[in-house]
């Protein structure tokens, strides 16, 4: 026999089987409908139980990422509030030498030596505000710049050079590593 053969042979036995006994065919039936209606139900089931986790997991990353924002805000504070530690551990020195001064000052009969002190102390103040950072600007006889000058008045130029330049620092400028901190006050040549 060839394949053909033994599939006609097959289809012919199912349709005797199928003809004795009609009871058998809808049975078929019915169990076909079962399982696609079993089908039917387990699809919610299982797209329910997919959108219970991808709440759940939307849920648990929203959470995370408030607790990270409540992390980073705290910590944000706490820079801040000690951000100003190390420049001011480096003062602290400072502070105590011109409390040395102060005690100097009361006793000392010769001015100079007060004086030399209180040079010495100034000194190193500056010393350790420019090893933080903060520089000095150099405004006098310097053309007038917007920029880092705040010009308090104009008077008339002493001489031609001085037209157009900081004639006078009333109150000196700070930069802090490159950047403006507080501007120069300053008079301007006309």
């Amino acid at each position: 026999m060839n394949n053909e053969q033994e599939k006609e042979l097959i289809n012919d036995t199912n349709k005797e089987i199928n003809e004795e006994n009609p009871v058998a065919e809808n049975e078929q039936t019915d169990n076909t409908v079962t399982f696609e209606e079993q089908k039917a139900e387990e699809t919610p089931i299982t797209l329910e139980q997919e959108l219970a986790e991808a709440k759940d997991k939307y849920l648990r990353l929203y959470s995370d990422f408030e607790n990270y924002k409540r992390r980073t805000a705290k910590e944000r504070m706490e820079l801040m509030m000690t951000a100003n530690k190390e420049v001011l551990v480096s003062l602290i020195p400072v502070l105590d030498d011109f409390e040395r001064a102060l005690k100097a000052m009361e006793k000392a009969t010769e001015v100079t030596a007060v004086k030399e002190g209180v040079e010495l102390v100034s000194h190193k103040f500056k010393n350790t505000l420019n090893q933080k950072g903060l520089k000095e600007m150099e405004s006098t006889n310097k053309v007038f710049d917007s920029e880092l000058h705040e010009a308090i008045t104009n008077i008339p130029a002493p001489n031609e050079d001085l037209k157009g330049k900081v004639v006078d620092t009333i109150e000196k400028g700070y930069l802090l590593n490159e950047r403006v901190i507080r501007f120069a006050k300053v008079v301007v040549g006309e």
